[in-house]
């Protein structure tokens, strides 16, 4: 039973994030107002590497077109460790920055 909770724990959490990847830059944003306009009080915009300037421009979007009542919470950023195909570990940034209504 208590594992139970902490996995619909989890999944609400995880419900709440946005990982910023490949796809053009107004997917993410539409997943973004989408998840507030569902009812969340809090959207955390994830990303790593490359794409962790993509993941600034989907806030700034969000807060100036869409949203303008939406506040920047907190921005984390830090290094990862990545294995790569080689088998070889290296470190890759990321960032995670958290909107709130």
């Amino acid at each position: 039973m208590a594992e139970q909770q902490n996995q619909e724990k989890q999944n609400k959490e995880q419900s709440n994030v946005v990982y910023v990847g490949k796809k053009p830059t107004m997917n993410y944003v539409l997943a973004v107002v989408t998840l507030f306009n569902n009812g969340q009080s809090e959207v955390v915009i994830k990303a790593r590497g490359k794409a962790i300037s993509k993941a600034a421009d989907v806030k700034e979007i969000v807060r100036n077109k869409f949203m303008a009542d939406v506040k920047e919470k907190g921005v984390k950023i830090y290094s990862e460790d990545m294995t790569n195909e080689d088998g070889s570990k290296s470190k890759i940034s990321a960032i995670e920055i958290v909107l709130s209504k």
